[in-house]
């Protein structure tokens, strides 16, 4: 917010009237000519970024203040709160302009513009009090409505102070009366407003002033920010669509929204828009191919039936992991592609790492491969390992009486051909 300063230029207060004021007669004394010439030193050094030279001109002044008006003085500490800015000294220049209005009488369109340019200042350096108690003073003085601005500020110091509740009045009141003469809110209004919705955790008015910062300024973090909160709200759908749109419109850009993005995909049951997604995003180096991506990759992949996609990421993936659960569900993956000798190796890799939910399945899957393989002698001692854990031991029962089976025919039969 930039800072609105009274008037430096020494031609808006010398040689005019300053008796009235725009609301009632005010008698203020006139600035005297060998006050404005010392002034004038002070402001033409001050413009040549002289700030030492400056000070030291109006301290010369200062020291004869006792001889001043009232109109004098004011206009002196105006200088001094005026190039104390300037020189980024924000405390000298708070306690300048804190004497201006000290200074009575003054101008009332003076006095109003130093209230206002203290209520900006104090905000800026954290003085949240001091900032509502000069806006208060303007206020007081002031016979007009107050402009939004004025509300603005009470509005930020309010939520500063962790006073949301008395933020959320201003800040709507500011929207509201600028709405009503037809124009539309500043932008940081509208982050300011959210944000003190948010603090006083009503995330339906988050979510309509979100709608609104959309619809007004279509930028990236907006729509990202709406997804989330009707993430929030448990409107899935909604969440989706506004991802989606997002996507389209190339708002869809960091790795964190990209997998937001193939989850929500995944979770509404269609995998292949997240996998596709996900895929080139990798290809694209957008999204890294880690241990989680790949996993979920893979996942999606298996989801949508595209099982020879699914291979090589899930193999990847396993080839990243510390345990055995990711080659145990290639294994499964390969057994139902009828891949029998990488079905084994991805189940031998598996026991071998361990650390495994359901170690008896993969004894069950590797038996169930070396069956198809003939190897019934082997496949036979894969199930009774599987036999062993509570979770396998009923399939792996019945695959062993099968396999039993099968074996005794297979022996039957080479009997019956070498006899």
């Amino acid at each position: 917010m930039g800072l609105v300063f009274t008037s430096a230029s020494l031609t808006y207060a010398y040689g005019q009237d300053v008796k009235a004021s725009d609301k009632k007669t005010r008698k203020v004394p006139t600035l005297r000519a060998k006050v404005y010439e010392q002034l004038a030193r002070a402001q033409a050094a001050a413009d040549e970024d002289d700030t030492a030279q400056a000070i030291a001109i109006l301290d010369e002044v200062e020291a004869k203040k006792g001889s001043m008006n009232s109109y004098e003085r004011a206009m002196l500490y105006n200088f001094y709160g005026f190039i104390y800015y300037n020189a980024e000294a924000y405390d000298d220049a708070l306690a300048s302009f804190a004497q201006v209005v000290e200074q009575q009488p003054i101008p009332e369109a003076f006095e109003l513009t130093t209230l206002f340019t203290l209520a900006q200042l104090n905000l800026m350096q954290g003085n949240y009090g001091q900032s509502i108690h000069y806006l208060e003073r303007w206020e007081a003085l002031n016979t007009g409505p107050v402009p939004p601005k004025n509300l603005i500020i009470k509005a930020q110091a309010y939520y500063q102070s962790k006073e949301y509740e008395k933020a959320e009045k201003y800040i709507t009141q500011a929207i509201n009366d600028h709405e009503a003469q037809g124009m539309i809110p500043d932008e940081n209004w509208l982050i300011l407003q959210r944000a003190i919705y948010y603090e006083l955790k009503q995330p339906e008015k988050v979510k309509a002033v979100l709608v609104k910062l959309v619809k007004l300024f279509d930028e990236p973090k907006y729509w990202l920010q709406l997804a989330g909160m009707y993430g929030e709200l448990g409107e899935e759908r909604k969440q989706l669509a506004i991802m989606e749109a997002a996507y389209q419109q190339g708002y869809v850009t960091s790795s964190a929204d990209i997998f937001n993005l193939a989850q929500l995909y995944y979770y509404h049951k269609v995998p292949y828009k997240g996998a596709k997604l996900m895929a080139q995003a990798m290809k694209e180096g957008l999204l890294e191919e880690n241990l989680r991506n790949l996993k979920f990759l893979g996942q999606s992949w298996i989801l949508a039936k595209e099982q020879d996609k699914a291979i090589p990421v899930m193999r990847q993936a396993a080839q990243l992991s510390q345990d055995g659960e990711l080659d145990a569900q290639l294994a499964q993956i390969l057994l139902n592609a009828e891949r029998w000798d990488e079905a084994i190796a991805a189940a031998d890799s598996a026991i071998q790492k361990g650390d495994l939910r359901n170690p008896g399945l993969v004894h069950l899957v590797k038996g169930m491969a070396l069956y198809n393989q003939k190897q019934y002698a082997n496949a036979l001692n894969q199930l009774a390992e599987a036999e062993k854990h509570q979770k396998s031991r009923a399939m792996a029962q019945q695959w062993k009486r099968f396999v039993e089976t099968e074996k005794q025919q297979q022996e039957r039969l080479s009997l019956e051909l070498s006899s």
